[in-house]
Parts: structure tokens; C-alpha cells; sequence
């Protein structure tokens, strides 16, 4: 699964907001998207991701949400 997907699967199954810390550490608890060199996945990606998709996710009150 892609880290999009996985960032948006979380957060639908949350049905509310997430820290980037939050999403980071349950994308690697669950293991929903592996990177290619097997290291987990960073706060760094999660914050990339929600960048480069403006829409599908938003960042407010501090949180990443959907934008559903």
C-alpha cells in the first residue's frame, strides 16, 4: 500500500484527525506500507505525502485530516 493510502485509511477508520507522529507510528505498528529499504516509515513521508496530496488531506487545529 502506498503511504497515501495507508494515511487515509487510518484516518477514515479514526473517523477524526491525527498527529504526523500518530499516523507515522501506526502505518509501522500495522505495517501498512513498508519502504523499499525495510526501514519504517518517517514523520518526514507522512508530512510529504499530505503536501502532495492538498486534495484529499488537510492540516487543522494541529491535526491532518481528510478533506471528505
Amino acid at each position: 500500500m502506498k503511504i497515501e493510502e495507508a494515511i487515509v485509511y487510518l484516518l477514515a477508520e479514526r473517523n477524526g484527525g491525527m498527529k504526523a507522529e500518530q499516523i507515522a507510528a501506526a502505518i509501522n505498528a500495522r505495517r501498512l506500507c513498508v519502504r523499499k529499504d525495510g526501514q519504517p516509515v518517517s514523520v518526514k513521508q507522512v508530512w510529504w505525502a499530505v503536501k502532495n496530496f492538498p486534495d484529499t488531506f488537510v492540516f487543522a487545529e494541529g491535526r491532518i485530516m481528510l478533506m471528505i
